[in-house]
């Protein structure tokens, strides 16, 4: 069994573990990484471009090279390398953890219970839910699904198939990493400017892939396609824009307006706006089953591109 067919099947198994058992509720590898990171914050942080770059290295580099000795430490055994790559895939990856949340949120909103949809919306985006109606909190959860198929389950797949476990684990640190210091508060506006760049560098293909497979996937291709065509270029974010429009068109819904994180509104472009109409609480469902869609999807699309990359380059020899 070479390398690539043990990535492969490492990574089937990871992903089929995410969806068998989703995340830990304690001593998550994920959260593991956040508390170094933090630590790493309290010896480093200035208000300062310079010293917040020192920090993304120093954690991502470290998810990077962690990952590096471990798959050659484990690399003389195919056995070994695909339980490496279905460990990382599974800690990395949290399509389930994104469902569970999801559906959390839409039953309560089912029920007639907006209060308590309320109370749970923290557990899957940074958004005021006090500020939201029941529809505002179904919009909103239909664009963390969108948004975070991309970051939580594609974008993984993407650099998984790339560079191995060392891409994995890189992935999820970056993308940890802008989460917790990449956003324009006045403690992060400098010290997570190099944090918040490098996410949009790592899921920049993640994020095209994802909104290609939305439209495949989805109820409506060429809805999908238009969206993204006409509307991903106005969201403010180079990676949410395709992805969000993708979903928005192959769900006919609209996203996007008027936001609140914080106490802070954005006044967002509207996504899917031409076609679309106001997202229901019925339509977090179909965003769920379609973001499980576009990640085996993308399971299957990257473990075909790697091997496919290395069958021509063996040609080629």
């Amino acid at each position: 069994m070479g390398a690539d067919r043990s990535y492969a099947y490492g990574a089937a198994a990871g992903l089929l573990g995410d969806l068998l058992l989703g995340d830990p509720r304690r001593g998550h590898p994920v959260a593991v990484f956040g508390r170094a990171a933090t630590a790493v914050e309290g010896a480093l942080w200035r208000d300062h471009r310079g010293w917040g770059t020192l920090h993304t290295v120093v954690c991502a580099g470290g998810a990077v090279a962690l990952g590096t000795v471990a798959a050659r430490a484990v690399r003389p055994s195919p056995a070994a390398s695909a339980a490496l790559t279905a460990a990382a895939v599974w800690a990395v990856v949290g399509g389930t953890s994104l469902a569970r949340e999801a559906g959390t949120i839409g039953r309560a909103l089912q029920a007639g219970d907006v209060e308590a949809a309320r109370a749970r919306l923290p557990h899957l985006c940074g958004r005021d839910p006090q500020a939201l109606d029941a529809d505002g909190i179904a919009r909103a959860v239909v664009e963390s699904v969108a948004e975070n198929t991309s970051d939580a389950v594609v974008g993984a797949l993407v650099w998984g198939a790339v560079a191995g476990v060392p891409g994995l684990l890189g992935f999820r640190a970056v993308n940890t990493l802008d989460a917790m210091v990449g956003h324009k508060s006045p403690r992060y506006r400098r010290y997570g400017w190099a944090s918040a760049r490098l996410d949009d560098v790592a899921g920049w293909p993640g994020a095209r892939l994802t909104a290609v497979l939305a439209a495949v996937a989805g109820p409506d291709p060429r809805g999908a396609l238009r969206a993204w065509k006409a509307d991903a270029g106005k969201h403010p974010s180079p990676n949410a824009g395709p992805v969000e429009a993708s979903f928005a068109g192959a769900l006919g819904v609209r996203l996007g307006g008027t936001l609140s994180y914080g106490g802070r509104v954005e006044h967002r472009p509207v996504l899917g706006g031409a076609t679309g109409r106001a997202v229901r609480v019925t339509d977090i469902d179909r965003a769920v089953r379609l973001s499980r869609r576009v990640g085996l999807l993308a399971l299957g699309t990257t473990v075909a591109a790697r091997l496919l990359v290395k069958s021509l380059k063996g040609r080629g020899k």
